[in-house]
């Protein structure tokens, strides 16, 4: 597994109020991979936390997803994995989901759209973090 980094939102206000970390450990599947078809699969499990002091829900997300040959791909959907949670201050939300990649190395960044519950509206962004088949990268 490789440690991804840590992302803190940028509210649309000055205010302290609505911090969000977002912390990623990737993983490559090769049982679910065939390399001989271009076919690479990668877990993420993400974990967002709250560090704030106004409960935050996330809405909705925004990926943008660069595979080793340059390939942009972006998704964007409401929740995750089915989920808008909602978090007060100092609680977290963990999920795992996956990308398929046609190369063994890409990256991955994009961003949480959030919604306080005072009606601020406000982005938690998730800074890029690398997808990699083990000993590809040195």
């Amino acid at each position: 597994m490789c440690n991804g980094g840590l992302s803190k939102a940028e509210p649309m206000t000055d205010s302290n109020h609505y911090q969000i970390r977002v912390e990623v450990l990737t993983e490559y599947l090769p049982d679910q991979s065939e390399p001989a078809s271009s076919r690479y699969v990668f877990a993420y499990t993400i974990t967002v936390s709250n560090t704030g002091n106004v409960p935050a829900q996330l809405i909705s997300r925004h990926w943008i997803i660069t595979n080793g040959d340059g390939k942009v791909e972006q998704v964007r959907g409401l929740g995750v994995v089915g989920h808008q949670p909602l978090l007060p201050p100092g609680h977290s939300f963990q999920y795992t989901s996956g990308c398929v990649l046609e190369t063994p190395v890409g990256t991955m960044k994009g961003s949480y759209q959030m919604t306080a519950e005072d009606g601020t509206q406000f982005e938690a962004p998730i800074d890029e973090f690398v997808l990699s088949m083990p000993r590809v990268l040195h």
